[in-house]
């Protein structure tokens, strides 16, 4: 069993492979896909564009919340191509982490030169 921070640790050194062999400019579903494939290839479990629900009384609703990438059912990785982060990127991404249960979570925004300046991690 992989930890979360073990899991982090294989997203960002997959994120900067992908970001390194195509750069910055493309489209997030374009990252997406690579990303996915990368984990995919190294034996990890991982589910793209996971549907959640949300649960209002006693009611589950499908309100159409979509996880760019959800590794192991314990760490959520929420993807973006765009100039910079904005709070309610961080919002998504903190919405996301209560609806599945998860402690830690990634936001990463591959329209930077540099992917290092394009990871946020999120603990709640």
């Amino acid at each position: 069993m992989v930890r979360e921070n073990e899991l982090s640790k294989i997203v960002i050194g997959s994120a900067i492979k992908v970001h390194r062999s195509l750069g910055p400019g493309l489209l997030e579903s374009a990252y997406q896909e690579c990303l996915f494939y990368e984990i995919n290839q190294l034996g990890i479990s991982v589910e793209k564009e996971k549907a959640i629900s949300l649960i209002y009384g006693d009611v589950k609703m499908a309100c159409g919340f979509r996880v760019d990438l959800l590794l192991e059912e314990k760490l959520v990785v929420e993807l973006k191509a765009v100039e910079v982060f904005h709070d309610i990127h961080i919002a998504q991404l903190i919405t996301y982490l209560k609806l599945t249960n998860c402690k830690l979570g990634l936001l990463i925004n591959f329209n930077v030169t540099l992917l290092k300046h394009g990871i946020k991690r999120v603990i709640l």
